[in-house]
């Protein structure tokens, strides 16, 4: 559906449900996305999800992440909350940990801001990310946006508590950053 260099971001299927299942209960990547118990899912439980997926009218936008050159499923980014009336969309992403580190989720994120600001019309993109998830802090700071507040103390991971950093981005900061 929109693709860059490295991935494509499409619509969800099915046959997803077992890539995501299996990257979404690698603890590794459950606790930096998840505020609660990091407990593994059932693979009814993804089903359940897949079958509440409904583009038109509850204001969530899931897409696969999709690698180009081999096709494999990579994770997801959404936007998952969407306030019309004040232009503000929240968004969300994961990627598997086979693929971290290769600029897959930058590219993603950068394809999925793009359609947020052209296509939706909004003004601000907003997201949490958890203060100890540095690598995801760095690249949405790289891609521009502003820390605009931090919950302290707001999550409970590996025995300790941990601060939530909430991040913005406005659209007419979006075309003043370096590539």
């Amino acid at each position: 559906m929109i693709s860059g260099n490295l991935v494509r971001l499409r619509a969800y299927n099915k046959n997803d449900l077992k890539f995501e299942l299996e990257y979404i209960n690698d603890f590794e990547v459950k606790k930096n996305i998840n505020p609660e118990i990091p407990f593994p899912l059932r693979f009814e439980d993804e089903e359940k999800w897949y079958n509440s997926i409904n583009p038109i009218g509850n204001g969530v936008y899931t897409f696969v992440i999709e690698e180009l050159e081999n096709h494999k499923y990579v994770g997801i980014c959404e936007v998952n909350d969407i306030d019309w009336k004040n232009s503000v969309a929240t968004i969300g992403i994961f990627i598997g940990k086979p693929f971290w580190g290769k600029g897959f989720g930058t590219e993603a994120m950068r394809l999925l801001i793009n359609f947020i600001f052209e296509e939706m019309n909004i003004n601000k993109i907003k997201l949490s990310v958890f203060g100890f998830n540095k690598r995801a802090i760095k690249m949405y700071e790289n891609l521009g946006f502003k820390k605009e507040a931090t919950l302290r103390e707001q999550i409970f991971r590996e025995g300790k508590y941990h601060d939530e950093i909430i991040m913005g981005l406005l659209k007419r900061e979006w075309g003043n950053i370096d590539d």
